[in-house]
């Protein structure tokens, strides 16, 4: 049996995030190597790197690119940068694992996709709520047809970040965050629903400033229509004092709920089959897991899809999809119409930024209220 060989990666940005990938890389142990970070703040990457016992540091991504040999790069900055630094790293021919949102806007996928296709190197997305072990069994059942239909869902991130949450300059801003929890935070539920139902083909949605110091959304909620005839609610906040992350589907023959906050084990899961159905319990047959949803589970994946010579997950092609789903609820939002899948294109407003040019309400953060 071949030893799988072990891979050599690096980080850009050494903020908050990068601490989730720097700690599930480290979880991983002798399948990969963190050989270097990059961030423009010299003195935050050394701390970084002393704490997590990287050897080099740079100034800047393209020093790292150009100074290392790396089988895949961490991009960990601030959203508006995501897609600059995924084409450097693609063009340098190294494929980037992108933080969420992958991109402020359509355009910037439709952009990421014109040079993946130009240098064959993938880009992948940061979704890791696919990962947990009971998603992927009930991807699975789902598939295998034993659930029937799927009927009706509920998707809901209801969580808290109070005003001083958006002191950081780059949050709650269109043109630098891409948009409020939609992008921000209810993106990792609704991109496991979409997972499990796969696409969707019509939005309506609401989307309101409720409370907080922001440009953006702090609330927004949307109906959705799947193509396999399944409806959707999901709800979107940062105003939710009591917490909690809700998913539920409703198919023919059972019932599958989800709760946890910021990442779920077997045990955060239920199964109820429909009267009649009670054999589809051992169909189930979730054990109690102790391993969190999160960052290593997606990265194990990916490690393992790289060893096996597999294409790893999460694709652009799926990524576009979710990005998709947030446009289209700005969009529906905002225009007070229902959106068709693949409706927003060419110079479509909603294709270049997530508000459109269309938010109802004035602007406040870094000038003052319009």
């Amino acid at each position: 049996m071949t030893t799988p060989r072990r891979h050599r990666v690096g980080i850009v940005g050494t903020g908050g995030i990068a601490h989730a990938h720097a700690e599930a890389i480290a979880e991983l142990g002798d399948r990969v190597e963190l050989v270097a970070v990059a961030d423009i703040d010299a003195e935050r990457a050394s701390d970084f790197a002393s704490r997590f016992g990287v050897a080099t540091t740079y100034r800047d991504a393209g020093e790292l690119l150009d100074a290392e040999h790396l089988d895949l790069v961490h991009i960990c900055t601030p959203p508006q940068t995501h897609v600059p630094l995924a084409i450097l790293a693609m063009r340098a021919g190294v494929p980037p694992l992108v933080e969420k949102p992958p991109a402020l806007s359509l355009r910037e996928m439709d952009e990421l996709a014109a040079v993946q296709a130009e240098t064959g190197v993938p880009v992948l997305t940061v979704f890791q709520h696919r990962y947990g072990g009971a998603a992927v069994r009930l991807r699975e059942l789902f598939g295998s047809g034993v659930l029937g239909r799927p009927l009706v869902a509920t998707c809901e991130t209801l969580w808290f970040r109070p005003d001083e949450y958006f002191d950081v300059p780059w949050r709650g801003r269109w043109d630098v965050e891409g948009g409020g929890p939609t992008m921000g935070h209810g993106i990792h539920q609704f991109d496991l629903l979409l997972s499990i139902l796969g696409p969707w083909s019509t939005v309506s949605a609401f989307a309101a400033r409720q409370a907080r110091p922001t440009d953006t959304e702090d609330v927004s909620v949307a109906l959705a229509r799947f193509e396999n005839g399944a409806l959707a609610t999901i709800v979107n906040s940062v105003v939710s004092p009591r917490e909690t992350s809700r998913l539920r589907f409703d198919f023919e023959y059972a019932s599958v709920e989800l709760e946890h906050l910021y990442g779920y084990t077997d045990a955060d899961w239920r199964f109820t089959p429909a009267p009649g159905q009670e054999e589809l319990a051992d169909a189930w047959a979730v054990g109690p897991g102790e391993l969190t949803s999160g960052h290593r589970v997606q990265f194990e994946a990916i490690l393992d899809a790289l060893d096996a010579g597999a294409e790893p997950g999460v694709s652009l092609e799926e990524a576009r999809r979710t990005m998709e789903f947030a446009a289209a609820t700005y969009a529906s939002a905002f225009r007070g119409v229902p959106i068709a899948a693949g409706e927003l294109s060419g110079d479509d407003p909603f294709t270049t930024s997530m508000d459109g040019g269309a938010v109802p309400w004035p602007r406040v953060k870094g000038a003052v209220a319009v």
